[in-house]
């Protein structure tokens, strides 16, 4: 199994969240984050003064997977997520030891 994580820009959460669902994943995490690569944030004037905003807002993506769906998953990620612009995110893919429904008891694959 493994958990793939993305940080994207958050207008191409519902492009990324479509294109899962269609390879038949049936639950991710969302989270609101902040940060900032390459892009190094950027300058903005409020009420005349110019300040410098040095986290810049991104969506971070969880979905836990088995192997052979990994790179499909990531693929699709990678497409939706896509502008071709700087700041477009990036995906890291972990290896998952072990997943367990805590309703049911269910783990690793059957869990997912």
């Amino acid at each position: 199994m493994k958990l793939v994580m993305a940080v994207i820009k958050p207008f191409k959460l519902d492009e990324v969240r479509e294109a899962l669902t269609g390879l038949g994943i049936q639950g991710l995490t969302v989270s609101e984050v902040k940060g900032f690569g390459r892009q190094k944030g950027q300058t903005e004037i409020y009420r005349g003064a110019e300040y410098s905003v040095s986290f810049l807002p991104k969506v971070k993506i969880e979905v836990a997977v088995t192997d052979d769906l990994t790179d499909a998953v990531v693929e699709a990620i990678q497409k939706a997520a896509n502008t071709g612009r700087i700041g477009d995110g990036k995906i890291f893919v972990l290896e998952l030891a072990q997943a367990i429904r805590i309703r049911t008891g269910e783990s690793n694959a059957d869990a997912l």
